[in-house]
């Protein structure tokens, strides 16, 4: 019978022959293992460092084209208040144009009508003179004070006889009258001057009607 201690020893010891060789099916978990640890650093080589450089290329091209577009941004502003400026300027240079054409225009007026109150204020130096030249004097001055009136181009009219308009006459009386026929200005109590768009005034005027 065996010593039960040999037998323990040399059951459960370390053994000192050469080591088992493994398995098939060890083996291809092995090579199993060392295939994928290299599928893993390829993924991470140089492929993955490729697409990292196409996303930092793409993001520096969408920060270039959004400071493009804020130059643009701020060069359309400046120009639009450039452009506010220069119509700001514009409506006040029109604004001092016209007021200054007016003042030229009510000047010129006025002097047209310097000569008129000279002949009167001559005519008046001589109203205890002889009542006839007093009144040649006076039609004088009324005459040159038409011509004036025409000259800026308000001339007096002539509406007797004419038929009533309602845009060019104002009637203020109605006379029954057989030789002309009804609405004719049979008389005028007040002479219109100028005509159409440029009408200083309407003429008063007497229009006939019917029996």
């Amino acid at each position: 019978m065996s010593d039960p201690l040999e037998w323990e020893g040399t059951a459960a010891g370390p053994s000192t022959g050469p080591p088992a060789e493994p398995s098939e099916g060890q083996a291809a978990g092995r090579a199993a293992d060392q295939g994928a640890d290299r599928s893993a650093g390829r993924a991470g080589g140089p492929g993955g460092g490729a697409e990292a450089g196409a996303g930092a290329e793409a993001a520096a091209e969408a920060e270039a084209e959004a400071a493009g577009l804020r130059n643009r941004v701020a060069e359309l502003e400046d120009r639009w208040k450039r452009a506010l400026a220069d119509l700001d300027n514009l409506r006040k240079r029109v604004s001092r144009d016209a007021e200054r054409v007016r003042l030229e225009e009510q000047a010129r007026a006025a002097g047209e009508w310097l000569p008129v109150l000279d002949n009167l204020e001559r005519a008046l130096e001589h109203a205890e003179g002889d009542p006839a030249s007093l009144a040649e004097g006076l039609r004088a001055v009324l005459q040159q004070g038409l011509t004036v009136l025409a000259r800026l181009g308000f001339p007096r009219r002539d509406d007797v006889w004419e038929m009533f308009d309602p845009a060019r006459h104002e009637a203020v009386a109605a006379v029954p009258r057989e030789d002309v026929p009804a609405g004719t200005v049979v008389a005028v109590v007040r002479p219109g001057y100028g005509d159409g768009e440029r009408q200083l005034r309407p003429a008063q005027v007497v229009v006939s009607k019917a029996e």
